[in-house]
């Protein structure tokens, strides 16, 4: 989950920073207008982001039964002849220097 609670406060040192150091600027108004802004898209985010652990859980957890079901499924395969390069495409003349993969014929 992501982790914003250190961001709020970082917002503020930086806010307090710059009224600090803005003296009697007519923006010190819209800077507090944007902090107010930006600690609302803060709380945003984290509200998204505590909304979507629980989901994205779920999806592991499903998603961890469905590989288990494939792998089950393919535990009881056995490859023809067993050695090293058997299976699919592994007839002879298929794979590299059987040709020149222009459909020319040997």
């Amino acid at each position: 989950m992501a982790h914003l609670g250190p961001v709020r406060a970082e917002l503020g040192r930086a806010h307090a920073g710059l009224m600090a150091g803005a003296g009697e600027l007519s923006a010190l108004a819209e800077l507090g207008a944007v902090r107010a802004s930006w600690e609302r898209r803060i709380e945003t985010a984290r509200d998204e982001c505590r909304s979507l652990a629980g989901k994205l859980r779920a999806v592991a957890v499903t998603q961890s039964a469905v590989n288990e079901t494939v792998k089950g499924a393919f535990d009881g395969v056995r490859v023809a002849g067993g050695g090293a390069g058997a299976g699919p495409g592994a007839e002879a003349g298929a794979g590299v220097g059987s040709g020149s993969g222009r459909g020319e014929e040997r």
